[in-house]
């Protein structure tokens, strides 16, 4: 048994590249938890398989007027969309259908942890964290700080570390500061406040 076989190797574009580029788009818009190889091959061919119902009528369609004979150039295009753009599609489809209200009356929420649908939503915020010591850490929240995202664990980067005072307010920017990076595992919790 050869594996290059062309037949085989059809069989396995066909079935398996569709469903693996809707796993790896929606692993990049809605990062999660690392499944193994195994499991990542049956969900392929699973959702390679509901790319192929949901554009059955228009490959029937495209099957049905011969267009491998008489424009070959647009099957081979129809094709590439079928293989490559339509599984991209449907991943972004999907998980923004899983972010409407009405879906999460029924589903959970795509994303897994507070920290990721905070800082995902790209917002500023002050930011007072209280470290598990009692200690508190204030800072600047905005566009060239950075929180890290699932499956990575949480820390966080504050462009401006601030001075906390006495009544647990920002009193002023630390001086020379470039910044404060807190980790998870330091963290009790963290206090966001609206610009």
């Amino acid at each position: 048994m050869d594996i290059w076989d062309v037949d085989k190797l059809i069989l396995f574009i066909a079935f398996v590249v569709p469903g693996f580029i809707s796993l790896k788009t929606y692993a990049l818009l809605q990062p999660a938890d690392f499944k193994d190889t195994s499991q990542q091959l049956v969900d392929a061919v699973a959702y390679s398989s509901i790319n192929y119902a949901l554009l059955i009528a228009p490959i029937y369609t495209v099957e049905y007027l011969n267009l491998k004979h008489s424009h070959p150039f647009w099957y081979v295009i129809f094709y590439v969309v079928v293989l490559l753009i339509a599984p991209i599609v449907w991943a972004k489809a999907f998980l923004w259908l899983r972010k409407t209200k009405y879906l999460q009356k029924t589903m959970a929420h795509p994303t897994g942890k507070p920290w990721d649908f905070v800082f995902s939503q790209k917002r500023a915020y002050w930011v007072i964290a209280t470290l598990i010591d009692g200690r508190q850490v204030a800072g600047l929240f905005h566009t060239k700080s950075f929180a890290s995202s699932s499956p990575s664990s949480e820390q966080i980067y504050l462009q401006e570390a601030w001075v906390v005072n006495d009544d647990g307010g920002f009193e002023r920017p630390r001086e020379k500061s470039a910044g404060i990076i807190i980790l998870a595992k330091e963290i009790a919790t963290i206090e966001l406040f609206h610009i």
